[in-house]
């Protein structure tokens, strides 16, 4: 997929209410035993790629770094369903401190007036943290209502004639 028609798609209203709402990423990548995982993550769209923050021992840390092929969904949980789905490519950079990426990323979870208190904690608790940044190379907005997964889409046509 085309870098110009991925960021279009991630300009796409639907795209956006679900970026912009209290809804974590569930970010899926490969163990380092070769399994495979999926984690709830919060996360940033900074019009470029997906950022990331995590403890410089979490796992993923680790197995990102030797595989760096990721698939991320963020979806509602209301009717119809609205999902955006991504794959890309992920980097791991440790920083010292918290980024202010990871700040802003709790923001929509947290909310203004409890940021004070949550932020103190997190700049206490993290001495480094280990940024993730997912570059999509591939992605897809469904509202189940215009936009149905494809072999869904095959069907209906199939019925059709």
């Amino acid at each position: 997929m085309q870098r110009d028609a991925i960021i279009d798609l991630m300009n796409d209203p639907v795209a956006q209410e679900l970026m912009k709402a209290p809804i974590p990423a569930r970010l899926a990548y490969n163990a380092s035993d070769g399994s495979p995982r999926v984690i709830p993550i919060g996360y940033l769209w900074n019009g470029e790629v997906f950022v990331m923050a995590t403890a410089v021992n979490a796992p993923k840390v680790r197995a990102l770094a030797a595989n760096p092929q990721v698939a991320l969904t963020v979806d509602t949980e209301n009717f119809p369903p609205h999902v955006l789905l991504v794959r890309g490519e992920a980097t791991v950079e440790v920083i010292d401190g918290v980024p202010d990426e990871f700040i802003e990323a709790a923001r929509r979870f947290v909310g203004e007036e409890g940021m004070p208190a949550w932020e103190a904690g997190v700049r206490a608790l993290y001495t480094q943290m280990a940024i993730i940044r997912v570059t999509p190379t591939w992605a897809k907005v469904l509202d189940f209502e215009t936009r149905l997964p494809s072999p869904v889409e095959e069907l209906i046509r199939g019925n059709a004639e």
